[in-house]
């Protein structure tokens, strides 16, 4: 920290202390999310882990978990607010590619298969694009011009009865202190749509990982502390209260709104985590690439 109390740049990349997670464990029941189950009393969803290729699904899941032992300590809370059965939506951050993996193997331990939003690029790594791929990720051509059709594969998705998984930045934070920057709006599009569709508001929740900044793949050790919370459900009843009225889609400002309050309780549950305090200049748009005021 600086000497006025606001983050140094560097602060963005220091490992995540050992007394800042002790300090967390103080507030918070964390547990060892690369366990199968991190909690008891789990009752696991079969009907969705015989659809998600099980045999292809556990040995990446096996060695996911492995990587994340050799390469960090991960602890986690909330994960009692995941839903055991029904749709829902995860809503995480993306500060490293890492993270990308921290909900996933939470999830599938909690004994749930949602489909995950991904960069198309991803289904074409050697070797694991084939894993992510029977998984159930759902490729996402970035600057494709098909923003609408891939919003309504994944309000198909809700729909049809899966929990869908949304990185909504869209891509690695692009702010320099690797706070949660600008939501595309259409997390707000999905929700909402699929909501209305469903008649009822779809569970959506945060899930913000920190600590893998600073993890250095190629060196793993010591290894790094990766803390992430798997919030309560983010309430956007409110947003509903017209959906018989909408046209064709969700008004814009309406999506814009919600994907507004996931920005800012992440930044929120992120704060929490790392112990300190987000720019009091505001949050980094990606449309300017700077920082614009809190609304």
């Amino acid at each position: 920290m600086t000497s006025k109390g606001k983050p140094s740049p560097r602060s963005a990349v220091q490992p995540l202390s050992n007394e800042q997670v002790r300090q967390l464990g103080q507030c918070h029941h964390l547990v060892d999310p690369t366990l199968q189950p991190p909690i008891p009393g789990r009752t696991p969803n079969m009907a969705e882990i015989e659809v998600q290729h099980p045999k292809g699904t556990r040995r990446l899941l096996a060695g996911v978990s492995v990587v994340m032992r050799l390469h960090s300590k991960v602890r986690a809370w909330g994960l009692e607010n995941i839903p055991e059965t029904g749709v829902f939506i995860t809503a995480a951050s993306h500060v490293t590619m890492y993270d990308v993996f921290v909900p996933m193997m939470t999830l599938f331990h909690m004994g749930r298969r949602p489909r995950f939003m991904a960069k198309a690029e991803l289904a074409n790594w050697p070797v694991l694009g084939k894993w992510f791929r029977l998984v159930g990720v759902q490729p996402v051509p970035r600057r494709s011009g098909k923003a609408r059709v891939i919003e309504e594969e994944s309000i198909g998705i809700l729909t049809g009865g899966r929990p869908l998984t949304i990185w909504p930045e869209g891509t690695l934070t692009r702010d320099p202190l690797k706070w949660p920057m600008s939501m595309k709006d259409g997390i707000g599009v999905i929700a909402l749509e699929a909501s209305r569709r469903l008649g009822r508001q779809v569970p959506l929740f945060c899930a913000v990982t920190w600590g893998a900044a600073s993890i250095n793949l190629w060196l793993p050790w010591p290894r790094k502390n990766v803390v992430m919370c798997y919030d309560a459900q983010l309430d956007y009843s409110d947003l509903l209260v017209d959906m018989t009225q909408w046209g064709a889609e969700p008004p814009l400002e309406l999506a814009d709104e919600l994907a507004r309050r996931v920005r800012a309780r992440m930044e929120t549950v992120m704060a929490e985590i790392r112990g300190e305090q987000p720019p009091a200049e505001g949050y980094w748009d990606f449309r300017t690439m700077s920082r614009k005021p809190r609304e």
